[in-house]
């Protein structure tokens, strides 16, 4: 009697894990970019959402009507940090009433904000 034992994978069963594996890598990446795009964006809200509510208590206490950002954000202002999400710029004023827009939000983006 012949005894033959298979030993390992052939190419074909070793192609087919090779596609499958290119199929959900691409299926799972833009999923993952879009997360990533909404969590920057809502991170960047959060920011102009905190700036918006110190510039108000800023305007309550000071009676002005501008304020500039290193007036807001300092290790004794208002607000402690402010950290970039995306590589964006913020305002350096604010004014009451003022819609604030922050651009180059991952480079592309702007996000706008009205108090």
């Amino acid at each position: 009697m012949n005894i033959t034992s298979k030993h390992g994978f052939t190419l074909v069963e070793i192609m087919i894990v090779v596609v499958i594996i290119g199929l959900l890598a691409a299926m799972a990446i833009p999923a993952f970019q879009k997360v990533r795009q909404s969590s920057q964006d809502k991170t960047v809200l959060n920011n102009i959402r905190q700036l918006s509510a110190a510039a108000d208590q800023y305007f309550l206490e000071n009676g002005v009507s501008t304020v500039t950002s290193t007036d807001l954000v300092g290790p004794t202002a208002y607000i402690k940090a402010l950290n970039t999400a995306a590589g964006e710029s913020y305002p350096t004023a604010f004014t009451q009433g003022v819609t604030i827009t922050v651009d180059g939000v991952a480079g592309v983006r702007t996000i706008t904000y009205a108090p």
